[in-house]
């Protein structure tokens, strides 16, 4: 079998996500900050009329923070049961690839703060981690998202 992924990058590594969770990628725009959110919850921002959360990947997967660049891109994507904006450094490319190429985590990586880990696809020249991002979230924070929307 094979799948394709939305190739994005974060803290100069490179993430893949199934492109068939992706609605849109889109360049930053303005994102109206909310008091009481997660440090991970950049706020919310009008997407076609409709308001949508923005999280920050960077913070929620604890990495450096960065000022946005003229490449940051927000990718607009379904997590669970609620569309979120998710805040990358910058897409690279949408990728094919094959089953059989993804690996399992290494084993000092698998861990319940990991779960959200897939894989990874080791290509000629780089590693590309696969994104499970349904699980980037728990439940009980998904639904705080939701109810930022509501």
């Amino acid at each position: 079998m094979e799948q394709q992924l939305v190739v994005f990058e974060l803290a100069n590594e490179f993430y893949g996500i199934n492109i068939a969770l992706v609605e849109s990628i889109i360049k930053v725009q303005a994102i109206t900050q909310l008091p009481q959110t997660p440090k991970y919850v950049k706020g919310v921002t009008n997407l076609r009329g409709s308001v949508l959360p923005v999280i920050d990947l960077r913070t929620r997967f604890a990495l450096e923070t960065k000022e946005d660049t003229r490449q940051t891109r927000i990718i607009i994507v379904t997590m669970g049961t609620v569309k979120v904006g998710v805040v990358v450094d910058g897409v690279s490319e949408v990728l094919r690839i094959s089953d059989e190429s993804i690996e399992p985590l290494p084993p000092l990586v698998n861990s319940v703060d990991s779960a959200f880990l897939k894989g990874i696809v080791r290509l000629e020249n780089r590693l590309i981690i696969l994104l499970e991002l349904s699980k980037v979230l728990n439940l009980e924070e998904q639904k705080s998202l939701e109810a930022l929307v509501v």
